[in-house]
């Protein structure tokens, strides 16, 4: 109940914004062709920014136990052109919102989760969302 509390107030509040972020720099990867594997973590994340409270970002090979593309060597070569030609402006985007939240006692909770997005918006290829119970088996059956 309180994480769907905390979803509802996220999203009137900012979350829209920032979600719609990801989902508009997913259309421009998609758009591209060449940015379609760049286009679906967007839209993974995107969604995750709409209702981040009771999920969690986690590397898919700490999930399935094995590697697949995006988090191999080559998954680290997307996340780096990502970086440089999205990932900084998105994390600037959440830093800016965590910023804007902070000022008022009530809003820190969501300055975290805002920053929290930040770290992950540099480099999400590689990364998918789970709950935050799914996390904590996986973490738990290593």
């Amino acid at each position: 109940m309180l994480k769907t509390i905390g979803n509802v107030i996220w999203f009137v509040l900012g979350g829209v914004v920032m979600g719609l972020m990801w989902w508009l720099v997913g259309l421009i990867a998609f758009i591209s062709i060449i940015g379609i594997p760049w286009g679906r973590a967007c839209f993974v994340m995107g969604n995750f920014s709409f209702f981040p409270f009771g999920h969690e970002a986690i590397a898919r090979n700490e999930l399935t136990k094995q590697e697949d593309i995006g988090t191999s060597s080559v998954g680290m070569v997307g996340n780096i052109v990502w970086f440089l030609l999205a990932g900084i402006w998105l994390a600037i985007g959440h830093v800016c919102s965590a910023v804007a939240c902070f000022v008022t006692i009530i809003g820190i909770p969501f300055a975290i989760q805002h920053l929290k997005l930040a770290y992950i918006s540099l480099a999400p290829i590689g990364k998918t969302v789970v709950t935050k119970e799914q996390a904590a088996m996986a973490r738990y059956s290593r």
